[in-house]
């Protein structure tokens, strides 16, 4: 009933761990778990292709385009878009069965993260919240495979902002709910650049894009920040 799809690159510390997670927590409405990889160098492509539960897919990589090639090639009538990084909560496909049968054909789960930080914790607070300004990947994304081709699914002109901006369009036509379970995602990009930076190239993404900037223009201001 549900595939799951998960955009790789480079995750080989973090996909063993997630799909080990994915099996343990299932309540059985797994139809297959598909792992699209954006051109890795390192052990990624050898898990996968390993895992007996696994449907391994090279990619182009970008994780619109990685996403999109995997639900293409989907055999589930709900699609499950997963980081690799993040961790659903227990019995996650049996919860998200229930929403679609409920005629939620969209939607996603609360979000913690895995630091306790008073500003990390209140944003993970916000995601309780069913508006899109308290949306981001790292919640996941379940939707209804008939509706993700009807909306085009995601637009592989945006390198970053992927999520978001399908996000926005769902919200659009009214069909998005947040589950009320925790899924826990690392806090990777925090620990790596620092939490006030990359809170902070968070909103100035989110602002340029309110205010009209191109994919292009994201991922430029994107990529101009994270290096400096």
């Amino acid at each position: 009933m549900i595939s799951i799809i998960i955009p790789v690159y480079n995750e080989e510390k973090k996909l063993p761990l997630l799909l080990e997670h994915l099996v343990a927590s299932s309540k059985g409405y797994i139809t297959e778990i598909i792992v699209v990889d954006g051109g890795s160098t390192d052990r990624t492509a050898k898990i996968a292709k390993d895992h007996p539960k696994v449907f391994y897919i090279p990619s182009e990589k970008g994780r619109a385009k990685q996403m999109n090639t995997g639900a293409r090639l989907a055999k589930g009538e709900i699609l499950y878009f997963l980081h690799a990084d993040s961790l659903p909560p227990e019995n996650f496909d049996a919860l998200i069965v229930d929403e679609v049968q409920n005629d939620n054909k969209a939607g996603c789960f609360q979000m913690k993260f895995d630091k306790n930080h008073w500003w990390l914790n209140l944003m993970g607070h916000f995601t309780k919240i069913n508006h899109i300004s308290c949306r981001g990947g790292d919640q996941s994304l379940f939707i209804e495979k008939k509706l993700f081709d009807e909306i085009g699914g995601f637009n592989e002109t945006y390198t970053v902002y992927e999520d978001n901006e399908i996000v926005k369009r769902l919200y659009e036509k009214k069909q998005f709910t947040v589950i009320k379970s925790w899924i826990t995602t690392s806090a990777r990009l925090y620990n790596k650049m620092g939490i006030w930076k990359t809170q902070l190239i968070f909103m100035e993404i989110y602002w340029k894009r309110r205010f009209g900037a191109s994919a292009e223009e994201l991922y430029s201001h994107y990529c101009k920040r994270i290096s400096s």
